[in-house]
């Protein structure tokens, strides 16, 4: 039998959440890059297009890439996200929970803990059935989330912060249950990251910001450095604790 007779490896299968752009845009292109085929979601139906030029990367990347549009607050519109996932590729491999928000203007009160707490149990409720023996979830957070029981954040900031840190409590519930399906469990906690939106945003509505919290931490990770991070964190063994700390944690803790 000749090598291009032989039958290629199967794919690992991915689905990112608020993967449209920033972190989750370049981290389906590093997945992709390692083996994995990605779904890509994405939220604003106004954002399509971007979409579909992440999905054009992962397959330039050697992936296959699906697009799918979902409110991750919204029961229907998750469950008709995994069953167009399950129809396609039949099952997940991993599950990278990092859509995240709360600053957005205009938003609903409770908007931050409806996205960041109940709609990353929502996902993550879905996703198992489609997961094997094997697979992974990762959650994506931050320090001034992770620490944030321990260590003040920017008044801005707060209120997404407790949701976030809401939210990592709420999946860290669920790990026993995980574990005896031999699916693994990650969190990944990075600090403000240059370029985000998120950094923007705090940036501009506490001035200096972003230069004090890059003085105090030495350096500040990029999008495409951290979404390194999150690549490794699926890819590498498991760290103690389930937890990933990215960058200089000094300023925060104890670790929790």
């Amino acid at each position: 039998m000749t090598d291009a007779d032989a039958t290629p490896a199967p794919r690992d299968r991915a689905l990112i959440t608020g993967s449209g752009r920033g972190i989750g845009a370049d981290t389906a292109v590093l997945l992709a890059r390692h083996g994995f085929d990605v779904v890509v979601n994405y939220r604003d139906e106004k954002k399509a297009r971007r979409a579909e030029a992440v999905a054009q990367k992962v397959r330039d990347a050697g992936g296959q890439a699906l697009v799918v549009r979902a409110d991750l607050t919204d029961d229907a519109s998750v469950e008709a996200m995994f069953r167009e996932v399950s129809s396609a590729w039949g099952g997940l491999d991993l599950l990278v929970l990092n859509a995240s928000g709360g600053m957005e203007a205009g938003a609903a009160e409770d908007y931050a803990l409806q996205l960041n707490r109940d709609a990353q149990v929502r996902v993550l409720e879905a996703a198992v059935p489609l997961m094997d023996s094997g697979s992974r979830v990762v959650f994506v957070t931050s320090h001034q989330a992770h620490f944030i029981r321990s260590t003040p954040t920017m008044p801005e900031y707060e209120p997404v912060a407790r949701s976030k840190r809401a939210g990592e409590d709420a999946l860290r519930e669920r790990v026993p249950a995980l574990t005896e399906r031999g699916i693994g469990f990650v969190v990944v906690s990075g600090d403000m990251i240059e370029g985000t939106v998120t950094a923007q945003l705090l940036n501009r509505a506490n001035p200096g910001a972003l230069d004090a919290r890059r003085e105090a931490a030495g350096r500040l990770y990029s999008v495409q450095e951290f979404a390194q991070e999150i690549t490794a964190a699926a890819l590498e063994d498991i760290p103690v604790g389930h937890l990933r700390l990215v960058g200089d944690v000094s300023s925060f803790g104890p670790i929790d």
